[in-house]
C-alpha cells in the first residue's frame, strides 16, 4: 500500500511539472507573437495575446490550487515538498511574464493605432526580444531536466540583457532631445523594451528556483562568483 501510494504521488508530482511546462509555452508563444505583431503591425495578433492573458492566469490559479491540495493530503517533506515550492514560485514567474508579453502587445498596439510623426525602430527590440526568449526556454529546460548547472548560467545572460537595455533606453533619450517630435513613441517604445527586459529578469528567477530546487539552495541575492563557488565548486 505503502509503494502504491508513493507511486501515485510521483505520478501527481510528474502531472503538475508538465503542466508548468505547458503553461511556459503559451507564454513563450504569448512573446513570441506580440513580437511579430510588433514588426509586422498586426492588430488582431496584438488582441489575441492581449486575450490570452486570461488563459495564463486561470492556469496560474489551477495549478496552484493542486499544489496546495497535494501539500494537505500528503504533507510532502523534503525533496518533494521543494518541488511544491518551485513549481509555485515557478508559475508565479510565468504569470508576470505573460502579464509583460500583453504589456509588449497593448503599448504596440497603442504605436500602430496612433499617428505618428515617425514609427520607431524595432531592430534592436527584436534583439533584445531573442535573448529574453532564449533566456525562457532555457530555464523551463532546466526544470525540466532538473539541470542547475544550464539553470546558472542564465545569470550571465541576464546581465547581457540589462546592458542591451540600458544602450536602448541612451538612444530613446538622444531621440527624444534631438526631436521632441519622438517623445511619445519613444516612451511607449521605452515600455516595451523595459517589459522585455523584465521577462529576463523572470526568466533568471525561474533558473534560480531550479537551482534551489536540485541542490537546496537559495541563490537569490548572492553573487555569480559565490554561486559558482559554493554551488558548482568551480
Amino acid at each position: 500500500m505503502a509503494e502504491h501510494i508513493s507511486k501515485q504521488f510521483d505520478m501527481e508530482l510528474e502531472t503538475i511539472r508538465t503542466r508548468v511546462l505547458q503553461m511556459g509555452g503559451l507564454v513563450e508563444q504569448q512573446i513570441l507573437s506580440a513580437i511579430d505583431a510588433l514588426m509586422s503591425g498586426d492588430i488582431a495578433k496584438f488582441d489575441k495575446v492581449i486575450a490570452e492573458d486570461a488563459l495564463v492566469n486561470s492556469m496560474e490559479v489551477a495549478i496552484d490550487d493542486d499544489c496546495q491540495h497535494i501539500i494537505a493530503r500528503r504533507q510532502p517533506a523534503a525533496s518533494d515538498l521543494r518541488i511544491i515550492i518551485t513549481v509555485i514560485k515557478t508559475i508565479t514567474d510565468l504569470e508576470r511574464i505573460g502579464d509583460e508579453a500583453q504589456k509588449i502587445a497593448r503599448m504596440g498596439k497603442t504605436i500602430y493605432q496612433s499617428e505618428r510623426y515617425q514609427m520607431p525602430r524595432f531592430r534592436e527590440i527584436r534583439k533584445m526580444a531573442e535573448v529574453a526568449l532564449a533566456m525562457l526556454r532555457r530555464a523551463l529546460d532546466a526544470f525540466a531536466r532538473l539541470d542547475a548547472t544550464a539553470a546558472l548560467e542564465l545569470a550571465e545572460e541576464d546581465m547581457r540583457l540589462d546592458d542591451d537595455f540600458a544602450a536602448e533606453l541612451r538612444q530613446l533619450i538622444t531621440f527624444m532631445m534631438e526631436d521632441p517630435r519622438t517623445i511619445s513613441m519613444s516612451i511607449d517604445t521605452l515600455f516595451i523594451s523595459k517589459a522585455i527586459e523584465r521577462i529576463g529578469d523572470h526568466a533568471k528567477n525561474i533558473s534560480e528556483y531550479v537551482v534551489y530546487l536540485v541542490k537546496g539552495k537559495d541563490i537569490r541575492h548572492t553573487s555569480l562568483e559565490t554561486i559558482k563557488r559554493e554551488t558548482l565548486g568551480h
